[in-house]
């Protein structure tokens, strides 16, 4: 997997049971929330289970200094429309909302007040699939648009890192919670999936964002 060495000078980690969606976990340059859970257990275990057997997973395919690197980690990517989405220099055409993804659309939009036209998921079968450091920034996308996170599955630390400061922000993500990521968020922080040998059992995550469609 691709990763810039990490070398913090800060690190918060925010791991309170006292959740308040509107607190901005990033100090400054961008706005990140955490709703924590936003369904029962027993719901997100359906949507876990849902997902894992209906969605047509592939693994992700990135050409990393002009190699072609094909990740155990799996993805999909559904929308409103068969637009294409480009990301590590790979393009894919999104297919149509199953019922599921439609229902957690709506539930996402309705929890954010923000709108969203197509949704990239991940597939990480243990601890020892993560993902590097990155921002979701492609020309695809709009511009400081909301990109709303949701996961199913196992407990995973999720971690941003300032791109000129190097101060980072961790939060653990919880089964069935929503994370917001906002405004000049992917501008001026990175964000990664660390790998860890605690997590021996999958992790679905959902990201709905926006295409700009010319």
């Amino acid at each position: 997997m691709w990763s810039l060495h990490e070398n913090s000078i800060q690190t918060m980690d925010l791991f309170s049971t006292e959740l308040d969606e509107n607190q901005n976990l990033l100090p400054k340059d961008g706005t990140v929330l955490y709703y924590g859970p936003i369904m029962p257990v027993k719901e997100a275990n359906f949507y876990l289970q849902n997902l894992l057997e209906t969605i047509a997973w592939k693994n992700d395919q990135a050409i990393i200094f002009g190699k072609l690197i094909i990740t155990k980690r799996k993805v999909a990517w559904y929308g409103d429309t068969n637009f294409n989405y480009t990301y590590s220099n790979n393009t894919k055409q999104a297919l149509i909302w199953t019922p599921v993804l439609l229902k957690l659309k709506t539930l996402v939009e309705e929890k954010t007040g923000e709108t969203y036209n197509s949704c990239l998921l991940n597939l990480y079968h243990n601890g020892n699939e993560g993902m590097g450091w990155h921002s979701d920034a492609e020309k695809d996308l709009k511009k400081n648009g909301a990109i709303a996170s949701i996961s199913f599955g196992a407990e995973r630390k999720f971690t941003f890192k300032h791109k000129d400061s190097k101060e980072t922000v961790s939060q653990i993500l919880a089964h069935g919670s929503l994370l917001l990521m906002k405004n000049e968020t992917q501008t001026h922080w990175l964000h990664r999936l660390p790998p860890t040998t605690r997590v021996s059992t999958p992790r679905v995550n959902l990201t709905f964002r926006t295409i700009e469609i010319l």
